[in-house]
C-alpha cells in the first residue's frame, strides 16, 4: 500500500508530505498506479523547488519521497499542496486498498 502523509499546521495549512510503500496493483515497473502518484509527486515537489523557488527540502529514495516546505514559504505553497491533498484523495476511493491518505498535524 502507498501512504501518502500531508503535514497539516493548527492553522489548516499544509507544509509538506511524506510518500511511501508501494501499490501492489502490477508487476514492478508495471504499476500504473505507483506511476501515477510518483508523477503527481514528483510534479508537486518540482513545482514548490523549481517554479515557486520555495525554501524548501525534497528528497526522494527507494519509493519514499519527502517534501518540507520552510514556515515562511508555506502560504506561497499553499495552492499547489492542496491539489496534489485533493488529487491523491480522490484516486484513494478508486483505490482504498492500495493508497492511504493521511493528514498529520504538526
Amino acid at each position: 500500500m502507498i501512504t501518502a502523509r500531508f503535514y497539516m499546521r493548527d492553522d489548516g495549512m499544509l507544509t509538506g508530505f511524506h510518500i511511501s510503500g508501494h501499490a501492489e496493483t502490477g508487476e514492478y515497473g508495471q504499476d500504473v498506479l505507483c506511476a501515477f502518484v510518483s508523477s503527481a509527486a514528483y510534479m508537486t515537489a518540482n513545482t514548490i523547488t523549481d517554479i515557486i523557488r520555495a525554501d524548501a527540502k525534497a528528497e526522494a529514495d527507494d519509493g519514499d519521497m519527502v517534501v518540507k516546505v520552510s514556515e515562511e514559504d508555506v502560504p506561497k505553497c499553499r495552492v499547489i499542496l492542496e491539489g496534489f491533498r485533493l488529487h491523491l484523495e480522490e484516486t484513494e476511493k478508486q483505490y482504498p486498498k492500495n493508497l492511504n491518505v493521511i493528514i498529520t498535524e504538526v
